[in-house]
């Protein structure tokens, strides 16, 4: 069954985090940080709607890098009853997709609780100064990968917070599968 998130809190603070990466190094939110802004994604390499854009988030991550946005990826799901989700199946996704940004793994589900993240993908997108600009969709795929022309929804709000300090005010909300939590 398909989550979606809430609308954009704008100027809610990034809560602080420390996580380890899948090589071990521990990042936080200051670590991943870019001058111009930084974008936090929850993903899983299990959910479809992930799978459909793995690519895509790759894709954009390189070229928001390249604009001084910082972007970690996390993935919170319980790797007891989802396998896939654990360390193994991120290296094997980071390596598939191309993800060249921390993808770090919250084994507590601590850090998307504080985030209040509710599905994969669920984007967050902020300003210098860490103050949410943008929660919404990467673009109008879903469960299955759109024609390669669509918008770059998550892409722009992000230039636009690069350059302006704002994210757009109309947003559309990402969608994808529940966080898998812990019982």
């Amino acid at each position: 069954m398909a989550v979606i998130p809430p609308i954009c809190d704008f100027g809610w603070q990034a809560p602080d985090f420390k996580l380890p990466n899948r090589d071990g190094k521990v990042y936080n939110f200051a670590s991943v940080a870019g001058k111009n802004g930084t974008l936090v994604m929850f993903i899983s390499n299990h959910c479809p709607y992930v799978k459909a854009i793995e690519s895509r988030i790759a894709r954009d991550a390189r070229d928001l890098q390249k604009l001084g946005i910082g972007v970690a990826a996390i993935c919170s799901n319980d790797e007891i009853s989802y396998p896939d989700d654990g360390p193994a199946g991120m290296e094997a996704q980071a390596r598939r997709a191309g993800f060249d940004f921390p993808y770090l793994h919250d084994e507590t589900q601590s850090v998307a609780r504080d985030y209040d993240a509710v599905c994969t993908p669920d984007f967050f997108g902020f300003d210098k100064e860490g103050s949410l600009q943008y929660r919404g969709r990467l673009d109008a795929s879903r469960k299955e990968c759109g024609p390669e022309n669509l918008r770059r929804d998550l892409f722009e709000a992000m230039i636009c917070v690069a350059e302006t300090g704002q994210g757009p005010i109309e947003q559309i909300p990402s969608m994808g599968c529940s966080i898998k939590w812990k019982i």
